[in-house]
């Protein structure tokens, strides 16, 4: 006579998926609200050492493009999708979520420029805060991780063909 009780399993569900989603999304509506409703300065705001705000935008999107391309990969990598490299450092999935969390911080001064990069802004916040929400569930459907992966990667994309691409292609690089 055993006194084990038998285990149900339970399956994903597509309800569970609106949480994170919800969250996400009042993330980007409260974004996309104070955009419209704040007084601009019209000055430069943050330069740090670059000479104006638009530099320091241009370069900190593009190192954040550059993280998220790493976020991708080395997501794709844990999850099994790819097999390099052969074995995984212990450290690998801290430096994952330290690419992420970086990328996330380098984003944060959204550039107003276009309604595209604002909305694609709004759009990768909420979708950032949607995938860090379901990132650790084992509850959530199988798709909703890929899905919600791919259109941050997607959104950050925009962001940064509609900021540092746009400023390099029309400022130039930047001359020592």
């Amino acid at each position: 006579m055993s006194n084990v009780t038998p285990t149900v399993a339970t399956r994903p569900s597509n309800v569970r998926a609106v949480v994170p989603l919800a969250v996400g999304a009042a993330v980007a509506i409260a974004i996309g609200t104070y955009g419209r409703v704040h007084d601009p300065a019209g000055r430069n705001t943050i330069t740090l050492f670059f000479k104006d705000t638009l530099t320091f935008k241009a370069w900190t999107t593009t190192v954040a493009f550059a993280l998220v391309i790493f976020q991708v990969v080395s997501a794709a990598r844990i999850y099994g999708r790819l097999k390099f490299p052969k074995s995984m450092p212990a450290w690998y999935g801290d430096a994952h979520r330290l690419s992420g969390t970086l990328a996330f911080a380098l984003t944060l001064p959204v550039n107003p420029r276009t309604v595209i990069h604002s909305v694609a802004g709004c759009f990768f916040f909420g979708l950032f805060t949607a995938k860090v929400l379901s990132v650790r569930s084992h509850k959530l459907p199988g798709w909703m991780l890929p899905v919600i992966g791919s259109l941050t990667f997607a959104a950050l994309a925009i962001l940064w063909a509609t900021s540092s691409l746009w400023f390099f292609t029309n400022k130039g690089f930047p001359q020592g």
